[in-house]
């Protein structure tokens, strides 16, 4: 017997700006069972009165008050949920949450997370991007042998490959496209095990995780979950693919479906991104 299960992740950019400009008529009408949000940007009350008594709710909010933020909301509660991520003196704060639910019989664990947005090469915030990419890569494999079963999805701020950016030859030099960003990726989707040879000529070994969205699209531009405000960058799909559903092998062969939720028209969108929204069997 088997469970369908259907993930959703997605930056709201505020989930109280979200909430004023449409999302609960997404969310209503979505059949979303597991809910992952990123950049909240507000309180675990705020959470709570939006969301309503039928979710459950987990948030790790940012330290610093009115920034970042990530939750997990669920119809049923987590048996367990974690938030730490790397040396105790990095502040991940708001960046990553994960959580274990029992579903069809089986531990699935689901990790919330919103990467840096970074800047110019070597300035103070691109370096945090890096600190937390390099806990990223030190906790995937650790999240792998705990549960076979288990994704990492939100807003990793890095377009991997040329096909990932609509303008990929203007923004090779821009935050979220640089070489040394996308050699994390090679890694993370590498074969298990073997050595693999990034972007940027660095090499290291692969951490064997699947990119749910790159599989099931296929060699194609984008599906694109992010578009810039300036210019006519919606209207004309001009943009990023930044919003990822990250899977175990065993948990990347249970796909049904893959949807990102692109909103009809501009004036219809209640975030700068996209939901990125995966159906799974259990």
């Amino acid at each position: 017997m088997t469970t369908p299960l259907r993930i959703a992740s997605v930056n709201v950019n505020g989930v109280r700006a979200a909430f004023r400009n449409g999302m609960a008529p997404w969310l209503d009408g979505s059949g979303v069972d597991i809910l992952a949000l990123q950049e909240v940007r507000a309180a675990t009350e705020d959470l709570e009165r939006l969301l309503g008594p039928e979710w459950n709710i987990l948030h790790d909010p940012a330290t610093a008050k009115g920034r970042a933020g990530v939750a997990l909301a669920s119809r049923d509660t987590a048996t367990i949920h974690r938030v730490d991520l790397g040396a105790d003196e990095f502040d991940s704060a708001g960046r990553w949450l994960e959580a274990d639910y029992e579903v069809g019989g089986k531990i699935i664990t689901v990790v919330s997370t919103y990467v840096h947005s970074g800047n110019a090469e070597d300035a103070p915030k691109m370096v945090e991007k890096y600190k937390f990419l390099d806990a990223m890569t030190a906790r995937l494999p650790e999240v792998a042998a705990h549960s076979e079963l288990a994704v990492v999805l939100g807003d990793l701020n890095v377009g991997h490959r040329e096909i990932d950016i609509k303008n990929w030859r203007g923004n090779r030099k821009s935050a979220g496209f640089l070489d040394k960003e996308r050699a994390y990726f090679d890694r993370f989707f590498g074969p298990l095990g073997e050595t693999v040879e990034g972007v940027d000529g660095t090499t290291g070994p692969g951490l064997g995780w699947v990119d749910i969205g790159r599989k099931w699209a296929g060699e194609v531009d984008g599906p694109y979950t992010w578009w810039s405000a300036r210019g006519a960058a919606f209207v004309n799909d001009t943009g990023w693919r930044l919003d990822y559903q990250v899977a175990t092998p065993a948990l990347a062969d249970r796909v049904k479906n893959y949807t990102v939720d692109r909103a009809a028209s501009y004036e219809e969108r209640w975030s700068d991104h996209a939901p990125v929204v995966v159906d799974y069997v259990i």
